[in-house]
C-alpha cells in the first residue's frame, strides 16, 4: 500500500505538472507533439549552412525521389506543409521542405534584410548546399513570391512551379498589416478571420501564448512586410516570361491574397493551369488538403 501511495503520488505530480506547463505554454507543447508525429511518420530534421547563416530543413520521401522544393509563406515554417507532403512522397518525390531564414528553427541574423530578393537568394544556396541542380518548386503565400523570383532568375534550375494563393504582384493591402503580429486576443481574433472564413475560437490561455511567441520574431515579421511593401521585387512585370509548366492553387475566399490575382497570374503566365478550392482561405494548403493534394501530385507526375 505505501508503494501505491507512492505511485500514485507521483502520477499526481506529473499530472498537475503536466497541466501546468500546458497553461502556460500550449504553443511550445502543441509544436513538439507535431515534431514527435512528423518524425514518427518519417520526416527527417537537418541542419545545414548557407551563405553562413544556419538553416533548418525537414525532408521526407525516397532518397532517389525526383526533389520537390516547398517554400512556406510569412511567419511559417517547414511544418506548414505536414498535410501535402505525404501525397507528393506517395507519388515518388524527396520533398525538402527548408525553414527560411528568420523562421521556425533556422537562424535569424540581425543583418539579414529578410527581403523577397535575398530570401530568394538563399533558396537557390539551398539547392546548391544539397546539390539539386533542378528541381520541382513550391512556394505559399510570401514562400510563392520567393519561388517566382527564383524561377524568373534561374528557369534553367526549375522543371514545374507550384503556386499556392501566392503574393507577389503589385498590391496595397486592404487589410491591416500589423495583424500579422498581434498584440492582444482581439488582433489575434482579427488575423484568424482574415486567414480562414470560420477561424476556431481560441481559449484565452492559448491567445496569450501565441501573442507571446509571436512578439519574439515580430521584428523579422515587420523587417519583411516593410521590404515587400515598397514594391521593388513584385513580379507581375516579369511572369509573362515563365515558359516552365506551372500550376496555380488558391481559394476563392483568400482575403489575404485575394483570388483575383491569381487569375492574374494564370494571365500572366503561358500555358498555367488555374486549380481553384473553396471554404479555407489562405490557409488553403494546410485545411483544404484532401482537394489540393491529389491534384498538384497529378500535375507534378504528368498525370493530368
Amino acid at each position: 500500500m505505501r508503494i501505491l501511495r507512492r505511485l500514485l503520488l507521483v502520477f499526481l505530480v506529473l499530472l498537475i505538472s503536466a497541466g501546468t506547463a500546458f497553461y502556460l505554454r500550449p504553443v511550445e507543447l502543441a509544436r513538439a507533439w507535431q515534431t514527435l508525429r512528423l518524425r514518427l511518420a518519417g520526416t527527417e530534421v537537418h541542419q545545414i549552412t548557407v551563405q553562413g547563416i544556419g538553416m533548418n530543413y525537414e525532408a521526407l520521401g525516397p532518397s532517389d525521389g525526383m526533389p520537390l522544393v516547398l517554400v512556406h509563406g510569412l511567419g511559417g515554417n517547414a511544418e506548414d506543409w505536414r498535410n501535402l507532403a505525404p501525397y507528393f512522397v506517395k507519388a515518388g518525390y524527396r520533398v525538402y521542405m527548408p525553414d527560411l531564414p528568420g523562421y521556425g528553427r533556422s537562424g535569424k541574423p540581425a543583418n539579414f534584410s529578410y527581403s523577397i530578393a535575398d530570401e530568394s537568394a538563399m533558396v537557390v544556396g539551398f539547392m546548391d548546399a544539397l546539390g539539386l541542380k533542378q528541381v520541382d518548386l513550391g512556394g505559399w503565400s510570401m514562400g510563392g513570391w520567393i519561388v517566382q523570383t527564383v524561377a524568373l532568375n534561374h528557369p534553367e534550375r526549375i522543371n514545374k512551379l507550384i503556386l499556392f494563393d501566392s503574393a507577389g504582384m503589385k498590391f496595397k493591402p486592404d487589410w491591416d498589416t500589423a495583424l500579422f503580429t498581434p498584440q492582444t486576443p482581439a488582433q489575434l481574433d482579427q488575423l484568424d478571420a482574415l486567414l480562414m472564413p470560420h477561424p476556431p475560437a481560441v481559449p484565452g490561455f492559448v491567445a496569450r501564448d501565441v501573442i507571446r511567441v509571436s512578439g519574439k520574431n515580430a521584428w523579422v515579421i515587420h523587417r519583411a512586410l516593410d521590404s515587400m511593401l515598397t514594391g521593388r521585387d513584385v513580379t507581375d512585370g516579369r511572369l509573362s516570361t515563365l515558359k516552365m509548366k506551372t500550376l496555380i492553387v488558391w481559394d476563392s475566399d483568400d482575403r489575404i491574397t485575394p483570388l483575383l490575382e491569381g487569375e492574374q497570374m494564370h494571365g500572366l503566365i503561358s500555358g498555367s493551369e488555374l486549380f481553384v478550392v473553396n471554404g479555407c482561405g489562405h490557409l488553403a494548403p494546410l485545411l483544404c488538403s484532401r482537394q489540393i493534394g491529389p491534384r498538384v501530385a497529378g500535375f507534378l507526375d504528368g498525370a493530368q
